[in-house]
C-alpha cells in the first residue's frame, strides 16, 4: 500500500504542474488520467491487493485523487470554452432554439385538481393518507365491523404479510385518520388512488381514483349537503347538468343518498356507459352515522355532518365524453395528446 501511496502523490504534483495548453493536450491528459486504461482506472484495480483493514483509508485517498484530476479536467475543458471541441464557428447564436414538444397533466390529475379547486372555494382542505391501510381505518371504525355484509361490496385486495393490512377500497379511511386527530370543526376533501378487484371493462377498474369529503360541526343539515353538491356539480359540468337524488344505503352515513347527473356523453338518450337509462351516478353521500362520530371521541349529540364520495375516472369520463376507461392507463400519447391546455 506505501508504494502505491507514493505513487499517487507523484501523480498529484504531476497534476498540480500541468500547464493548460490546447484542445489536443486536454485530450492527452483525458486519455492518460481518466481513461478506459488510465491512471485513475489502473489504480482502482489495485484497491484488491490492499489489505482489508487499510482499504477504507486507501479508499479515501484514491477516491481524493480521482476528484483532484477530474476537477483539473473540468478547469481546463472550460477555459477552453468552444475551442475544446473545434465547434465554436459552427454555432449561430442568432438562429431561433428547437422546439420543445408542450407536454400536459394526464386527465385524471386535470379532473382532480378541478375538484379540489372547487371545494377549495367553500373552505375545504386536502387531506391524505396511506394507500396500504389497516382494517380499523379502512372498515370497522367506520361503521363496517367484521363479517358486515357491506364489506362484500368492497372487493378488497388483503396483504399475506400480515391479514390485517388491506390496500384501501375507499379513501373514507383518509376521513377516519383526521377525526382521529383533530377535532371539529372539520371541512375536508381527500383525493387519491384505491383499490378493489374489480373486473377490468370500459366502466372498471382494479384500481381508480376517488375524492372523498366530510364536514363535520354545529348545526350541519341535509340541506347543506344538498347545496353543496348542487354548488360542485354545477361549477363542473355547467348550469344546464339535470341533477337528481335517490336514497341509497351506505353503512358510515344515514339517511344516505346517491348523485345522478344527465348522461354528458349521449346527452341523456342512452349509450354503454350510463347503461342506456339516460342517467349516470356520481357520487354517494348523506348525513355521517353517530356511532362513526363516537368512535373517535366526537359529541354525537353536539356535531353533525355529511360526508360524499366519487370516483374521479367517472367524472373525467363524463366531462370529457370519454367512453372507456381503460383508455386512462393505457398511456397512448394519442389519447394523451388531446388534453394539452384542456382546462
Amino acid at each position: 500500500m506505501d508504494q502505491l501511496l507514493q505513487q499517487i502523490e507523484q501523480y498529484k504534483q504531476e497534476i498540480s504542474s500541468v500547464v493548460p495548453d490546447g484542445a489536443e493536450a486536454l485530450e492527452a491528459y483525458r486519455i492518460r488520467f481518466l481513461g478506459t486504461k488510465g491512471i485513475v482506472k489502473g489504480l482502482f484495480a489495485e484497491m484488491k491487493n490492499v489489505p482489508g483493514d487499510q482499504k477504507k483509508e486507501f479508499g479515501q485517498v484514491l477516491n481524493d485523487f480521482k476528484q483532484l484530476a477530474e476537477g483539473k479536467y473540468e478547469d481546463w475543458k472550460n477555459s477552453l470554452g468552444g475551442a475544446a471541441t473545434g465547434k465554436s464557428a459552427a454555432i449561430d447564436l442568432s438562429l431561433p432554439g428547437d422546439a420543445l414538444p408542450l407536454g400536459t397533466h394526464h386527465p385524471i390529475t386535470l379532473v382532480r385538481d378541478q375538484i379540489v379547486h372547487i371545494f377549495g372555494r367553500l373552505g375545504f382542505s386536502v387531506a391524505e393518507g396511506p394507500e396500504i391501510e389497516d382494517d380499523w381505518h379502512n372498515f370497522t371504525a367506520l361503521n363496517l365491523p367484521e363479517n358486515h355484509p357491506a364489506r362484500d361490496m368492497q372487493d378488497t385486495f388483503y396483504i399475506n404479510q400480515n391479514p390485517d393490512w388491506l390496500l384501501r377500497t375507499h379513501t373514507s379511511s383518509v376521513q377516519a385518520r383526521t377525526m382521529e386527530k383533530q377535532k371539529p370543526p372539520i371541512r375536508i376533501i381527500c383525493p387519491g388512488r384505491v383499490y378493489r378487484n374489480e373486473t377490468i371493462s370500459a366502466r372498471a377498474h382494479c384500481f381508480f381514483h376517488q375524492t372523498e369529503g366530510l364536514y363535520v360541526d354545529e348545526n350541519v343539515s341535509f340541506a347543506d349537503l344538498k347545496q353543496t353538491l348542487y354548488f360542485f356539480v354545477q361549477e363542473l359540468f355547467g348550469k344546464d347538468v339535470k341533477i337528481r337524488f335517490r336514497p341509497s344505503y351506505f353503512p358510515f352515513t344515514e339517511p344516505s343518498a346517491e348523485m345522478d347527473i344527465n348522461c354528458r356523453i349521449c346527452g341523456g338518450s342512452g349509450c354503454a356507459v350510463c347503461k342506456h337509462t339516460g342517467w349516470v351516478e356520481i357520487l354517494g353521500s348523506g348525513m355521517v352515522h353517530p356511532k362513526m362520530l363516537d368512535n373517535f371521541g366526537i359529541d354525537s349529540n353536539k356535531y353533525t355532518g355529511f360526508a360524499f364520495g366519487m370516483g374521479i375516472e367517472r367524472i373525467c369520463q363524463l366531462k370529457y365524453r370519454i367512453n372507456d376507461l381503460r383508455l386512462y392507463s393505457q398511456n397512448d400519447v394519442r389519447f394523451l395528446k388531446q388534453f394539452t391546455g384542456a382546462v
